[in-house]
């Protein structure tokens, strides 16, 4: 199957690609305009919406989790690596942080 410029297919809905109470509120507020999965949700130019505003993806990469940095924290709406680091490890019970593990970074903005 092809995707648009060839990225794997979705693991996910689009819907489901920012759903945490907090993090819908930092996107919500500009705080937030990124999440990283495992999978890909979304490719660039799809649209979804949180609480009635629209949000479009402007890209989509592979980036592997010891490659971020502070920006990158900021950029998922967390003052630092280290607190993102800290709430990803406890949101998700038994994972263990690699540093060559790959996610796949969704960037987006509020649509015009």
């Amino acid at each position: 199957m092809t995707t648009p410029d060839n990225y794997p297919e979705k693991s996910c809905s689009i819907e489901r690609l920012v759903t945490h109470e907090k993090l819908v509120a930092a996107v919500l507020a500009g705080k937030k305009t990124q999440q990283r999965r495992d999978g890909v949700y979304a490719y660039p130019g799809e649209k979804f919406e949180l609480e009635g505003v629209e949000f479009t993806v402007t890209g989509l990469e592979r980036q592997a989790l010891g490659d971020m940095t502070d920006a990158d924290a900021l950029a998922e709406g967390y003052p630092s690596m280290e607190m993102y680091k800290g709430l990803i490890l406890r949101m998700h019970a038994g994972m263990e942080w690699i540093d060559s593990n790959q996610v796949w970074v969704h960037s987006f903005e509020k649509s015009a």
